[in-house]
C-alpha cells in the first residue's frame, strides 16, 4: 500500500523536527568529511609541499582521517547504546567542530595529521546515531522516507563544500566548518530520546557490548555483510573522485579536473541517488532489490568513466554525477544496518558500520598505490574498484530483506 498524505500528518511534530536536525547535523558531517578531498591539492601545497608530495602526503592524510573514523566509529557505538543516542549526536558534533575549526591554523603535516585523526573520530558518530534514532521514532512503514531526508540533505554538504572551496581559502573553509557544527548544536535541544531505547535501559539488558558481535558466527557474519556492501561507496569516493587530477593526467585531458569539483558534482549526483534510491526501495518494498539496482547502476558508471576514449571536463564531470548517483545507496545500506540487530546493540553497529566502510579507504588506497607502478591509475582503479564490487554484491545476495521488519526487540 502507497503512503498518504495523512500518514505523513498522523507523525508527531518532535520527530519531524529530530529528522531535520539529523539531516542538517549530516549535512555539517559531510561538509567536513569531505573538506579535505576539496582542498588537498590547495591546503598542501600552501603548507609547503611540491607536486610529488601532493599526493602522497594526501593519501597519508585521508588514511589518518579515516583510522580516526574506524576508532570512533567503536566509541560512538557503544556510547550510543549504553548512555543514548541523543549523547551521541551531542558529543560528537563537538569534538569534530573543534578539531576543524582548529584546522585553519595548522603550520605542518604533523598538526594537520593530528587534527585530521580527531574530527575524524569526531565525525564517527552523526550519521550511524541520527539514522538509529530515526528508525526507532519513526512508524516502520515509512522511516525509509526519514532515512532519506536526512541522507539527501545531508550529502548536499559536499557540495556546498566545493562552492565554499571556490570563494575562500582552504583556512576560512575549515573555520566556516567548526562554527556550522556549533550553529547546530542549537538545534539539537528540542530532540528528545529514542522511547525504543529507553524502555531498553530500564531493563537489565546487556547494552553496548561489541563483544556480542562475535560470540556467534551468524551474527558476526550478518554484521560484516552489513559492512562490505557499503565498500564500493568509498572506492568511488576516496579514489575516483578524491584523486580527480590524477585520473586527469592518465587520461592525458588538455584541461585536468580538480578534486573539489569531482566530489561536488559526485556529490550532486549522491544526493539525486540518496532521494531516489529510499523512495524506489519504498516503491518496491524492498532494501535489497533497491541497492542492488543502484550498485548496478554504480558499475556501468564506472566501467564507462575509466574506459571513456576522449575525455573533456564536461564528461569526466558528468559521469561523476552518474557514478554518484548509483553510489547513492549510502543511506539505504545504513538504514539496513540499522534494521538487521536489536535495540540493544543497533547503535553500535549503525554507528560504526559506516566507519568501516570509510575506513576501507585505507586499504583500496593502500593496494591502489601498490598497483600504480605496474598497472598505472586505471589499471589499478579497475582492480581495487572490481574487487570491491565483487565482495559487496556477494555480501548483498547473503544479508536477509528488512523492509517490514518490527526493530522494537533485543538481541
Amino acid at each position: 500500500m502507497p503512503i498518504t498524505r495523512e500518514e505523513l500528518r498522523e507523525v508527531p511534530k518532535k520527530v519531524w523536527l529530530a529528522v531535520i536536525v539529523a539531516a542538517l547535523g549530516y549535512f555539517v558531517d559531510i561538509y567536513d568529511l569531505l573538506l579535505f578531498s576539496i582542498v588537498r591539492v590547495q591546503s598542501l601545497k600552501d603548507l609547503g609541499y611540491g607536486e610529488a608530495d601532493v599526493l602522497s602526503k594526501g593519501v597519508m592524510l585521508i588514511n589518518i582521517q579515516m583510522a580516526g573514523l574506524l576508532v570512533g566509529g567503536l566509541i560512538w557505538g557503544v556510547l550510543g547504546d549504553k548512555r543514548g543516542r541523543l549523547s551521541v549526536l551531542f558529543g560528537s558534533i563537538i569534538m569534530y567542530s573543534v578539531a576543524n575549526f582548529l584546522n585553519g591554523f595548522v603550520q605542518n603535516v604533523e598538526q594537520y595529521a593530528i587534527l585530521r585523526f580527531v574530527a575524524g573520530i569526531g565525525l564517527a558518530g552523526e550519521l550511524g546515531a541520527g539514522i538509529t534514532l530515526i528508525s526507532e521514532i519513526m512508524p516502520k512503514k515509512i522511516r525509509g522516507f526519514g532515512t532519506t531526508i536526512v541522507a539527501s540533505v545531508g550529502i548536499l554538504g559536499a557540495v556546498f563544500g566545493a562552492l565554499i572551496g571556490e570563494v575562500f581559502d582552504w583556512r576560512t573553509c575549515y573555520i566556516i566548518g567548526g562554527v556550522m557544527g556549533f550553529a547546530i548544536l542549537l538545534l539539537r535541544v528540542g530532540v528528545t530520546e529514542s522511547g525504543m531505547f529507553e524502555q531498553v535501559k530500564q531493563k537489565s539488558i546487556e547494552r553496548g557490548n561489541v563483544l556480542m558481535l562475535f560470540k556467534r558466527k551468524a551474527v558476526f557474519l550478518k554484521f560484516a555483510y552489513c559492512i562490505l556492501i557499503g565498500v564500493p561507496i568509498w572506492f568511488v569516493v576516496g579514489i575516483l573522485f578524491t584523486l580527480a587530477p590524477e585520473f586527469g593526467k592518465a587520461f592525458s585531458m588538455t584541461e585536468l579536473p580538480t578534486g573539489g569539483k569531482a566530489v561536488m558534482w559526485g556529490y550532486i549526483g549522491l544526493a539525486l541517488g540518496d532521494l531516489t534510491s529510499g523512495l524506489v526501495s519504498q516503491a518496491m518494498r524492498s532494501r535489497r532489490r533497491a541497492i542492488l539496482a543502484y550498485m548496478l547502476l554504480t558499475i556501468a558508471g564506472t566501467a564507462v568513466h575509466l574506459l571513456w576514449p576522449n575525455h573533456t571536463l564536461v564528461s569526466f564531470y558528468a559521469l561523476c554525477c552518474w557514478i554518484g548517483i548509483g553510489a547513492g545507496y549510502w543511506a539505504m545500506f545504513v538504514q539496513v544496518a540499522a534494521e538487521q540487530f536489536g535495540t540493544n546493540i543497533r547503535a553500535t553497529v549503525t554507528t560504526s558500520v559506516p566507519n568501516f566502510v570509510r575506513g576501507a579507504t585505507i586499504p583500496q588506497t593502500l593496494g591502489f598505490k601498490a598497483l600504480l607502478p605496474s598497472l598505472g591509475v586505471v589499471g589499478s582503479a579497475f582492480v581495487v574498484g572490481g574487487v570491491s564490487f565483487a565482495i559487496a554484491l556477494f555480501a548483498l545476495w547473503r544479508l536477509e530483506e528488512t523492509f517490514h521488519k518490527d526493530l522494537d526487540y533485543h538481541e
